[in-house]
């Protein structure tokens, strides 16, 4: 059974205390939610959501927001999350699609984006799909703090390279970049995998970053 397949799963969601429902009336005002005003780190297209609350434990102050497009896919999140011993008060999780976050966040309120094994979408006429498209990374451009950084990780060598040959011309350009992330000592230092990563890294697959600002 596929995960967005779930029977339930939104109605599950629409109960769930760490799932901002009709974020778009925070816009501007996420301090809100989580009660203090420290800096605010998204991941787009979370998974299951273990890179997200890694990072929350790890960086207590720092708040997450994990943004997840599929239903049943948040449902894993959601689960993981009520699992937790203590439930992480930097975390919060939205259902949305990635292409109207600009309806979700205000001008610069977001310090980094990150992008995690993101679909590759194959097709050629599916390019703009793509989370590290220009299109997308014009998106980004209106949220992000203007000396904040997007990570990107992916094992996929085709999609690394057209998110490449993106960055000029959307008016982006590369602080780091790797080609080989757990053989590079820079840029694994403190590395923390999703679940994706993991898995395709234990088959020999090399996993490649970068970091990108304007």
């Amino acid at each position: 059974m596929r995960l967005r397949n779930i029977t339930g799963s939104r109605e599950i969601i629409g109960e769930s205390v760490f799932v901002v429902h009709e974020p778009e009336r925070q816009k501007g005002n996420w301090r809100n939610i989580f009660g203090n005003n420290n800096p605010i780190h998204i991941e787009i297209g979370m998974g299951k959501g273990r890179f997200l609350m890694d990072m929350a434990k790890v960086y207590p102050s720092i708040n997450y927001i994990g943004i997840e497009k599929y239903s049943s896919v948040l449902l894993r999140a959601i689960q993981k999350m009520e699992r937790e011993e203590q439930p992480l008060s930097n975390v919060r999780f939205i259902r949305m699609d990635a292409e109207t976050i600009g309806n979700v966040f205000e001008m610069e309120e977001v310090d980094r984006i990150y992008l995690n094994f993101s679909d590759p979408w194959p097709k050629d006429r599916h390019a703009k799909r793509r989370l590290p498209s220009r299109e997308f990374l014009a998106r980004y451009d209106k949220i992000l703090k203007k000396e904040g950084q997007l990570e990107f990780k992916t094992d996929n060598k085709d999609l690394f390279l057209f998110a490449l040959e993106e960055l000029e011309p959307a008016g982006w350009k590369a602080e780091k970049i790797s080609y080989d992330l757990h053989r590079d000592k820079d840029m694994s230092e403190g590395n923390i995998m999703t679940e994706y990563e993991e898995k395709f890294s234990s088959i020999g697959n090399p996993i490649y970053k970068y970091i990108i600002k304007r």
